[in-house]
C-alpha cells in the first residue's frame, strides 16, 4: 500500500479497478483547511490523463508494471509478433495493444513489453529509431538555408516531415515520442 502522500513521478497504483500512473503531484498547504495532494495521473491501460486531489493519508495498492525485453519480429494481420530476449519464445500481441508510434518500428528492433498481472498492454519502442528515406521530392539547390518541411516515406511506411535537403536512400533519425525529425545520420 502506498499513501497518497507518498506519491513521485512514476508511481503506479490501482484506484476503482484502474491501473494509474502519477504524471505530475504536488502537495499543497492551504492557510484555512487540510492539506491536499494534487495530481496528474495517467491511465497506463487507456492512456487517458486526468487531474485528481487526495487527502495525503489516503492509501491505494500498488502496481506492478513488468517490462520485458524482446525483439519485433514481424506483423501477422492483426498481430505483431515478438521473440523474448531470455526464452526465445514467440509472444504474439494484438495490434489494439500497439501504440501508435509504433508505425516507426522495424523488424529486429528491441522493444519492451509492458504488461499486468501477465496482460500486455502497450509496448515501448526506443525514443530515437534510424530509418532510411524510401520516397521523397527532390531537394532544390538553394532551398537549405530554411527550415521548411517536405513530406518523406520511411522503409517502415510511416510518413514524416523532414528538411528539403534530405533525398530518398538517406539515413536519418527520428524521435519516435514526437514523430519528428531529428538529423541526418
Amino acid at each position: 500500500m502506498i499513501s497518497a502522500g507518498e506519491f513521485r513521478n512514476g508511481v503506479t497504483f490501482e484506484q476503482d479497478g484502474q491501473v494509474l500512473q502519477v504524471v505530475e503531484f504536488q502537495h499543497v498547504k492551504p492557510g484555512k483547511g487540510a492539506a491536499f495532494v494534487r495530481t496528474k495521473t495517467k491511465n497506463v491501460i487507456t492512456g487517458s490523463v486526468v487531474e485528481t486531489s487526495y487527502n495525503p493519508t489516503a492509501k491505494f495498492p500498488q502496481a506492478f508494471i513488468e517490462r520485458k525485453d524482446v525483439t519485433y519480429s514481424y506483423e501477422d494481420g492483426d498481430l505483431y509478433h515478438f521473440m523474448d530476449n531470455e526464452t526465445y519464445d514467440d509472444i504474439p500481441v494484438n495490434a489494439s495493444d500497439v501504440p501508435d508510434n509504433f508505425k516507426f518500428c522495424k523488424e529486429n528492433e528491441p522493444c519492451k513489453l509492458l504488461s499486468y498481472k501477465g496482460k500486455v498492454f502497450s509496448v515501448e519502442i526506443p525514443n530515437f529509431i534510424e530509418l532510411e528515406v524510401t520516397q521523397t521530392e527532390p531537394g532544390v539547390k538553394g532551398n537549405t538555408a530554411t527550415n521548411t518541411l517536405k513530406p518523406a516515406t520511411v522503409e517502415t511506411g510511416a510518413e514524416i516531415r523532414v528538411p528539403l535537403f534530405i533525398n530518398e536512400g538517406d539515413h536519418i533519425r527520428i524521435d519516435t515520442r514526437t514523430g519528428e525529425y531529428m538529423e541526418r545520420v
